[in-house]
């Protein structure tokens, strides 16, 4: 169990004066913020970004002063809500951070935060706190205490503070809604056609116009302060109201292109960073391109499931090869479409469920179970798995919200809906398993209803003193393709060292999964030593399959947010 950390000793006025010194240098580096090359910008928009960093100065510098106390910072810890479902020791607090940082002193918003104290295990001594984000945009990290108690996580949990949190707009944190709560998600089971026709299209382009439109009137002119530079002014202060001068932090997904843009504009209060699964962070890509780029490894990964399913034909009988696979599967997405499983389970629940194992290989003997169980006469297990339950919808719901915003306002997207049927068009010929979904998923930010959308930062421009980083990726990610890791390694300079993990696809390659992996992150947080320029590691063994017999192939996997 984890005990309690040493209060540190309350500073004199000496280091008072220079933790103010120390905040006075944390604006964005000049460089940072007028680097942006790569994508043009407006005098106006520089002008007001200035404004906003400035502002983000004043509120951390009003956070670090009364953390100077002790660990913990001048946040007040206390047992956590129950609506958190986070045990002893975990213990939470709320940051308040304003709306909108070119007013510091205007309307202010919590975020909801979690922590649990170094263990100090084995007479570690404690570093300071690890601040996670698990990605999304959309996903809250206020379960990360609990990895404390994870095998792969001990060694790290003795010497850190484990700190998680809800960004602004997930969960508690003043949550964000395009959606009526009281309404349901949808009017019933939902249908994804194989090829759209062109009345699908106009169906799913009005939807589209709808739910932007529903973004604006629920969230009104807040909604434009959803970005990636608010969250990253958001994890600054956070950094402060912790009592750290320098960030240590994890990120996975999109948090890994949080960490960089953090690391671009403040480059002088990193300390260590991982970057698991990178997105790639060339300006040009955020977000549409990015997004066109999934869809081939999504393809890709779609198929390594379908030949491990074709490798345990004797255990779940869906064809000895990856094309014979795919037939069973369009064989039980037929059965679907007349008529929904359980009356809840229609073709876009399916996909939705299988396109989860393109993303994490460790759900491939429950969904191949499901497919066989079905087509002997059982849909139990395919509605455990694909169904929606109430509080898994409302979750969803405002993760999808939120990662809609972020994206939305984050670049410029196309605003002619001829731009997105020719490109995904084109894109579903070669890699038709998710091109469209992931397009009407995304279509609301052709109808934007924000005049200011941001420029993206050129991640890397001028940062300066970055100490050693961390880059971990699959090589088979579809989710976010190792390429993205090679720009990130070359944006942030020679002392980014990357791993990659060989032949593997896995979405998140850190904590449990690959002990390669995790010994070169742990032996990296713990001493800042990073194990060379690029290295690599063997794949993690695939899973064992899983007897129709066995009662756990019906139980749902908790529902993820979307995942950029």
């Amino acid at each position: 169990m984890p005990t309690p950390a040493r209060p540190r000793t309350t500073p004199g006025r000496r280091a008072t004066a220079l933790a103010v010194l120390s905040l006075t240098l944390c604006l964005p580096s000049p460089a940072a913020v007028a680097a942006n090359t790569e994508v043009a910008g407006s005098a106006a928009d520089d002008a007001r970004t200035a404004v906003e960093d400035a502002g983000a100065v004043r509120v951390a510098l009003r956070a670090a002063l009364p953390a100077r106390g002790g660990a913990g910072g001048g946040l007040v810890f206390g047992r956590c809500p129950a609506v958190e479902e986070l045990p002893a020791p975990v213990r939470c607090a709320v940051l308040r951070v304003p709306l909108d940082y070119a007013r510091p002193d205007g309307p202010q918003i919590p975020l909801t935060v979690s922590r649990v104290p170094a263990t100090g295990r084995g007479g570690a001594a404690r570093q300071g706190a690890l601040v996670h984000n698990p990605g999304g945009p959309g996903a809250s990290g206020m379960y990360f205490p609990l990895y404390a108690g994870l095998p792969a996580w001990r060694g790290v949990a003795a010497a850190y503070d484990l700190v998680g949190y809800a960004p602004r707009g997930v969960g508690r944190s003043a949550p964000l809604v395009c959606r009526d709560p009281a309404a349901p998600a949808s009017a019933g089971p939902t249908r994804v056609p194989v090829e759209p026709s062109a009345a699908y299209k106009r169906e799913r382009v009005a939807a589209a116009r709808t739910y932007a439109l529903g973004c604006a009137r629920h969230a009104g002119g807040a909604l434009a302060q959803y970005t990636t530079l608010n969250n990253v002014r958001d994890l600054h202060v956070l950094r402060a109201a912790l009592g750290e001068d320098r960030l240590t932090f994890t990120g996975a997904s999109y948090g890994t292109y949080l960490g960089a843009v953090y690391a671009t504009r403040y480059p002088g209060h990193v300390r260590r960073m991982v970057f698991d699964s990178a997105v790639d962070p060339d300006p040009r890509r955020v977000w549409y391109r990015n997004n066109l780029d999934q869809a081939p490894g999504f393809e890709r990964r779609w198929s390594d499931f379908r030949t491990w399913a074709a490798r345990h034909h004797a255990t779940y009988g869906l064809g000895a090869t990856a094309r014979a696979v795919r037939e069973s599967y369009e064989r039980v997405r037929a059965a679907v479409s007349r008529e929904p499983a359980d009356g809840v389970v229609g073709t876009g629940e399916l996909h939705a469920a299988y396109l989860q194992t393109a993303y994490y290989d460790d759900v491939w003997p429950a969904r191949a179970a499901a497919l066989a169980a079905f087509l002997r006469g059982d849909p139990g297990p395919l509605v455990a798995q694909a169904g929606i339950r109430p509080q898994d919808a409302a979750r969803a719901a405002n993760a999808t919200a939120v990662y809609t915003a972020v994206l939305c306002n984050d670049a410029p997207w196309p605003t002619d809906w001829e731009t997105w049927d020719r490109d995904n068009t084109e894109l579903a010929r070669r890699a038709p398993f998710e091109t469209w979904a992931n397009a009407f998923l995304n279509l609301p930010c052709a109808f934007w209803p924000v005049e200011r959308r941001q420029r993206p930062v050129a991640v890397g421009a001028g940062p300066t003193g970055l100490p050693p980083t961390l880059i971990v990726a699959a090589e088979r990610d579809g989710a976010t393709p190792h390429r993205g890791a090679l720009e990130l390694q070359r944006r942030l300079g020679p002392r980014a060292a990357l791993v990659t993990e060989e032949g593997a696809g896995h979405h998140g390659v850190a904590g449990g999964l690959n002990a390669c992996v995790d010994r070169r992150v742990e032996r990296y947080l713990l001493t800042g030593v990073t194990p060379g320029w690029r290295t690599t590691c063997a794949p993690h063994p695939e899973p064992a399959p899983v007897s129709l017999d066995d009662r756990a192939v019906g139980a749902p996997r908790a529902l993820l947010p979307p995942v950029v």
